[in-house]
């Protein structure tokens, strides 16, 4: 069975709060609401395996040049088989059509991100704009995440 890594649909938008809100529960990243899903969805990338939608992640566009990859999951029976590499690679690739030069996230997980290319970071490096979605989140001000950037380009 090999995945098909493709942009989310309007008949995803259960699949994606089922696989993002079960590792919220877990307390392994941040939980989803409809409402935010179908406000995202243009953003979203899924994980689809013979019809059966088994991961996601979403690349948002901070800046000119930076991006941010948010809610990056695959469903527990998936993991371990190169699936949430691929769907990082997606969000690469579209990263670069669009010539963002650096993409961050904030996560639980660092050694997943880390064995990609990213790199530890300050949060205060990150620009104001970032932190619009945190007056909402559930643990603002004390955002327990972890941050990572990597560089697109040969922007050092």
């Amino acid at each position: 069975m090999k995945p098909v890594i493709r942009k989310a649909k309007m008949g995803d938008v259960n699949h994606i709060k089922r696989i993002v809100n079960n590792f919220a529960e877990a307390g392994k990243m941040l939980p989803l609401s409809i409402n935010q899903i179908y406000d995202r969805l243009r953003n979203f990338w899924v994980i689809d395996l013979e019809g059966k939608v088994v991961g996601c992640g979403a690349l948002k566009i901070i800046w000119k040049d930076l991006g941010e990859i948010r809610s990056i999951a695959v469903s527990p029976k998936y993991q371990k088989k190169g699936y949430g590499n691929l769907l990082i690679e997606k969000l690469f690739e579209e990263a670069g059509s669009m010539d963002i030069k650096k993409v961050f996230v904030l996560t639980y997980i660092p050694p997943f991100f880390e064995k990609l290319g990213f790199e530890r970071i300050q949060k205060s490096k990150l620009p104001h704009k970032v932190w619009i979605d945190c007056i909402n989140c559930p643990k603002f001000p004390r955002c327990d995440e972890i941050a990572l950037m990597k560089i697109m380009k040969n922007e050092k």
